[in-house]
């Protein structure tokens, strides 16, 4: 007989702007907790020294986890120049410092000019990567380094939001995968003066945006308040797929679809993922793909 489940069967995705000083497994655990769910995920993480937009699925949202994770980030940072840490970032220890040179706007722009589309990061020691099943940042803490391959990113949108002496404000679109530390790191080397980033705040991610966001804390103050207040913020899960092309499928298509049939539908795109939706409002299905010969195919369902 399987297990069941401690919490409650509460599904939709939480848009939480996770502080400073934790970790986005430690927020995750936090909101679970209030809410009193029986699963929950996250769709990204943000290292304990970032802030901002961490989207956080609960219950059936969690199958939509891995199409938030690829989606497009944006964030806020501050570069700051003439001094290197072992991390890339403010927590590391400094191993190095150099002066600054006189930099003029046009020169600032030329080097984020250069960061500017498709280009090549190696991921840093200190990540979440993993190696054999175990952290990199776990090697790291033991002093021990790897090779990592080379991999290829998207910088869609970098520009500099502010320049004093050697503070550097910053704004990036950039596609999954990319790790900011490495974008200031380099930065910096190209600079000639070397960087770490001081704060970083992830202020959209895929559809949603940090004004969407709320805090712990108004969580923990509306958790007092009963179910009806937490879940009043809940947001459906289908929102996460908003640049998808929706598929609506009648009571009868809807049927076969749940029981793992592909069914034709009329007008439907010709090929990639689509989002699957009933005849009432709010009525997700789930994640279907379109097959060579036209038809709407099932791929990930939900259950409510």
């Amino acid at each position: 007989m399987a297990r069941r489940r401690k919490g409650r069967a509460v599904h939709g995705i939480i848009l939480l702007d996770k502080p400073t000083g934790i970790s986005s497994n430690a927020a995750l655990q936090q909101v679970k907790r209030l809410f009193n769910a029986q699963k929950a995920g996250h769709t990204g993480s943000l290292d304990p020294l970032a802030t901002g937009l961490l989207p956080i699925c609960l219950g059936e949202a969690t199958k939509i986890t891995s199409y938030l994770l690829d989606a497009d980030k944006k964030y806020q940072g501050v570069a700051k120049l003439g001094v290197c840490t072992n991390t890339a970032d403010a927590e590391g220890e400094i191993t190095q410092t150099r002066s600054v040179p006189v930099l003029s706007d046009n020169t600032i722009e030329m080097v984020l000019d250069s960061f500017r589309g498709e280009i090549s990061q190696i991921p840093p020691m200190h990540s979440a990567l993993k190696l054999n099943g175990k952290p990199l940042y776990e090697l790291a803490r033991q002093g021990i380094e790897v090779e990592r391959k080379a991999r290829n990113v998207s910088i869609f949108e970098l520009k500099k939001l502010s320049f004093d002496k050697d503070e550097l404000v910053f704004f990036v679109h950039c596609s999954k995968g990319t790790y900011i530390r490495t974008l200031v790191e380099d930065l910096g080397e190209i600079l000639e003066c070397g960087a770490h980033l001081k704060s970083l705040r992830r202020v959209a991610a895929g559809p949603f945006d940090i004004n969407q966001a709320v805090s712990l804390d108004k969580l923990t103050a509306l958790a007092e308040e009963g179910w009806d207040a937490l879940d009043g913020l809940l947001i459906p899960m289908h929102t996460a797929l908003a640049d998808w092309p929706e598929i609506n499928l009648s009571d009868n298509s809807a049927y076969y679809v749940r029981q793992g049939q592909p069914v034709l539908v009329p007008k439907a795109p010709s090929n990639g993922w689509v989002r699957l939706m009933g005849e009432k409002p709010d009525d997700f299905i789930g994640i279907g793909h379109i097959l060579e010969d036209g038809r709407v195919a099932p791929k990930r369902l939900v259950n409510l």
